[in-house]
Order: structure tokens, then C-alpha cells, then sequence
């Protein structure tokens, strides 16, 4: 599944025992729904999810708590939740907020 709106594109893919969703561009006030939607159908699979958030230069708190409502939901349903990342933009997005150690953070998918 692919989808693109206001710059915003989203794949989901599935890995093995993983969805991947792949995200490339900012998330902010316009496409937070985008990706709120993208995430509550990967959840639906079953599967655990991981969001690959590397080309993602930009994500405002109200993407941050897309995600953290993805990985409480993920905790309560007992399915997996982890971010691929290289360690940018929106790492430090997380450590900032203090909620870094909230999400699992593996590089590439043959971590997951």
C-alpha cells in the first residue's frame, strides 16, 4: 500500500513477522491523520509493526504522539512496535521529549 498527501508518502510493506511502514517526509498538523491511518492498518494485520522513519526530517508533537498512541496500542494488544532509524532528526525529537526510551530503535530491518 502506497499513499501521498500534502508530501507525504507512505508504504507499507509486509517483512516476515513484521509490517513495514515507511515513511518519507515532514509530519506535522496536515498529515498526521495520513499517517494515524496508515499505522491503525498495519496494526490491523496482526502483525507486529515497525515504522521506518529515516527520511523523515521533520515530525511535530503531534506526530510524536501518533506514534506513541501506535506503541501503547501495540503494548496492549502484546504485538511488537519498533522505529527504524539512523539516529535523526527524529531521535532527537525523542530524546528531547524524554521519551527515548519508550521505543524500541533498531537501524534496518534485519534487526527487527
Amino acid at each position: 500500500m502506497a499513499a501521498t498527501d500534502h508530501g507525504l508518502e507512505i508504504i507499507q510493506r509486509d517483512a516476515g513477522d513484521w509490517t513495514i511502514v515507511s515513511v518519507r517526509g515532514e509530519v506535522d498538523l496536515s498529515t498526521t491523520p495520513q499517517l494515524r491511518e496508515a499505522l491503525t492498518t498495519a496494526a490491523g494485520s496482526g502483525s507486529a509493526v515497525a515504522v521506518d522513519v529515516r527520511e523523515v526530517p521533520f515530525m511535530d508533537s503531534m506526530g510524536l504522539g501518533v506514534l506513541v498512541g501506535a506503541r501503547r496500542r501495540a503494548g496492549e494488544s502484546g504485538t511488537g512496535f519498533a522505529l527504524i532509524s539512523d539516529g535523526g532528526p527524529i531521535i532527537r525529537l525523542l530524546d528531547v521529549s524524554g521519551l527515548g526510551t519508550m521505543f524500541r530503535v533498531v537501524s534496518d530491518e534485519g534487526e527487527l
